[in-house]
This record gives C-alpha cells, sequence and structure tokens, in this order.
C-alpha cells in the first residue's frame, strides 16, 4: 500500500466511526453502513454483557478519540516525520502483538501503527476486549482487501513472528522481557496518570478533571489516579465540582470495589481518608489507587514537585494540570484524549516497527 492509500484507508475508517461516538450522527452517504452499521451499533449496545466495564458510554467515547484521530489531516500530519522510512519498507515484519484490556479498544492504535508502517500485525487479544478490534478489521479490510494478508488474531501461542509489542502489568513484564529476549520488542509495563493543582482551579476546570478520573471507571493508565495540591487544600470546591459523576456508584462493579476499599481502609485505620459516598480520597505516597479511590498528596514548592514528577517520569503516563510550572501538563479533561504520537510509556511506536 501507498502512503496516500493507507491515509484514505484510515480516513474512511475514521468517517465511518465517527458515526457511533457519543455525538455521533449517522451519514446517509456513508458506503460502509449498508455492511456493518447495525452490526457494529448491537455490538455497542451489548458488549457490557461480555465485560460489564465496557458500558455504552465508555465505548462510544474510546470510539469517539479513535474516530478524531484517524481524520485525514492528523494523520497526513503525525506520518510526515515517517514518511520516507514506510516508503523504505519493502519487505513487511510479522508483529505479535499482546494487548490489554483494561479500557475498550485500547490495543487499536498498535494494531494501527503495525498496518501503517506497512508491517503484518499478529494479534493476541485480551479476553475482556476481544470483540471490539476484529470487528474494525472486518471493515478495514472491507475497505482494502489486501489487509487480509496482513491481520491474524490468535488464541494460540505466538510463532513465526519478528517483533512483539506487548501491554501489561509489572510483574508479567519480567516474564516477557525474559521470553522474548531473541527479538527486538517493547515491553510496556504499569504506569498511572496524576494532576497537580495549585487552588485556584475553576469549577469548570474541576469538572474536566472529574472526566480524567472517573472515565472508563479509573482503569486505564492514563486516568488520573492521584492528586497533588497543596498545603492546607480545601477539598471541598473539588467534591462540588465532580458531584455530577455520583453515577458511577450506580455501576455494580464500581460499587462493589469502592465498597470493600472502604471497608478496608476503615478497618486497617490507614491514614486520613476522606469520603462523598461514590469517591474515597485517601493520604498517601504511593502513584496507583484502587478502583473507587483517588490518592492524594500535600506538596510545599510547586518547582520541587515539578522535579520529583520528572524524575518519576517512567512511572507516569501523563500529568495533568494548570500550572505553568508543571512541564508538559496535558490541560484539564483532555488525559484520555491523547494524539496519535502521544505513544503509551513515552516509546515511539513507530520508530521500533521501522527500524528492526
Amino acid at each position: 500500500m501507498t502512503i496516500d492509500n493507507s491515509i484514505n484507508i484510515f480516513s474512511k475508517l475514521g468517517k465511518f466511526l465517527k458515526q457511533f461516538s457519543n455525538k455521533g450522527v449517522r451519514d446517509s452517504n456513508n458506503d460502509l453502513n449498508n455492511l456493518f452499521y447495525t452490526d457494529f451499533e448491537e455490538l455497542i449496545k451489548s458488549i457490557h454483557i461480555y465485560n460489564p466495564w465496557f458500558t455504552e458510554e465508555n465505548v462510544r467515547k474510546a470510539i469517539g478519540a479513535v474516530a478524531d484521530n484517524l481524520s485525514e489531516d492528523n494523520l497526513v500530519e503525525w506520518l510526515s516525520v515517517y514518511i520516507n522510512r514506510i516508503s523504505n519498507n519493502k519487505t513487511p515484519k510479522k508483529v505479535a502483538v499482546i494487548m490489554a484490556g483494561n479500557v475498550p479498544l485500547v490495543g487499536f492504535h498498535d494494531l494501527f501503527c503495525v498496518l501503517i508502517s506497512g508491517n503484518k500485525f499478529i494479534g493476541k487479544l485480551s479476553s475482556k476486549d476481544d470483540m471490539l478490534l476484529i470487528f474494525i478489521s472486518k471493515i478495514l479490510i472491507s475497505i482494502e482487501p489486501e489487509l487480509k494478508d496482513y491481520v491474524e488474531f490468535t488464541v494460540e501461542r505466538l510463532t513465526d513472528f519478528d517483533g512483539v509489542i506487548s501491554t501489561g502489568s509489572n510483574n508479567t513484564s519480567r516474564y516477557l522481557e525474559y521470553y522474548f529476549s531473541r527479538y527486538p520488542h517493547i515491553i510496556r509495563k504499569n504506569r498511572n496518570s496524576v494532576a497537580v493543582l495549585n487552588g485556584v482551579e475553576t469549577k469548570e476546570e474541576l469538572r474536566l478533571l472529574g472526566e480524567d478520573i472517573f472515565q472508563y471507571f479509573g482503569l486505564g493508565c492514563r486516568n488520573v489516579s492521584k492528586i497533588f495540591v497543596p498545603n492546607g487544600y480545601n477539598f471541598n470546591s473539588f467534591y462540588e465540582s465532580v458531584f455530577d459523576f455520583n453515577y458511577i456508584i450506580n455501576h455494580n462493579k464500581y460499587a462493589n470495589n469502592y465498597d470493600y476499599n472502604r471497608t478496608i481502609y476503615l478497618m486497617k485505620n490507614e491514614g486520613t481518608l476522606l469520603d462523598n459516598n461514590f469517591l474515597l480520597l485517601k493520604e498517601d505516597i504511593g502513584y496507583s489507587s484502587p478502583i473507587g479511590v483517588l490518592f492524594y498528596e500535600h506538596y510545599d514548592d510547586i518547582n520541587s514537585l515539578n522535579s520529583r514528577l520528572l524524575k518519576d517520569k517512567e512511572l507516569l503516563q501523563c500529568v495533568v494540570s494548570g500550572c505553568k510550572e508543571i512541564e508538559k501538563a496535558v490541560p484539564f479533561g483532555h488525559a484520555q484524549c491523547p494524539a496519535l504520537n502521544d505513544y503509551a510509556d513515552g516509546l515511539d511506536t513507530m520508530e521500533f516497527l521501522l527500524s528492526f
């Protein structure tokens, strides 16, 4: 496939997917609708039966984020960095991709990068997210039948591949580093995202922070799992601003986790605990908070905090803040809207795919 053909394929996919976002409207002129619209709509509405975390709202949010990235302008700008090397990639490599399933379509970016770099994709899906990507691959093959020879999903032991991309836990990564040591590889580990507040945030900024905390029930590595606040910070404005997210407690699995963690903390009397009946705020030096819990920590000097976060950058996926002192901060409400070049773990997937 030529670069122009690849851009056409994925922008066409983006236009189709855009219809299924939370604000999407059916396009009567989209020629893919006759083949896929009804079935895809039914999958979106029913997938929660197989994975209760994949609510219709969250699946549509994930689809919308993918669709936004696949606009022709975004694709052209992003590919401009790699275009010459992609054109020179005359021998496709087989890339095994072991995917996570914590949030809907979390593995799409890897599938996308493998294909648009001119390589062949061998996907081992998580059982938690084993339907959406397979359906989308069918759409891609319908747009460009040549891709049938470039996309493969397997539940068997991975064999006959040239490189590996894997996303998993810190525990799993140790075994995968050893197991795939003979191959070029990217082995991703646990990461968390944090937010830094200075105490003068507006109600709207804090509401947007709520999106970063609660979207996908906090299961994603880009979800804010901890906030840093200045000494003497009053949490009343924070709780008031995120109160509209209280519907999250009506989700059975979230509620069970929230109740469990609250019980454990109260029994152990662990640290200062704040509670608004759908989110626990726990003072803790760690980054990785459990479901239904948001860690917080006070700071004295924001510049010292910035230095600490830079030092811990390999533990963090992104830092959300409106403070000018925090380097490379993501605006409130944008944690779950990564651009095409916001690579997981800060590792350039395209550079990897074009270099071995």
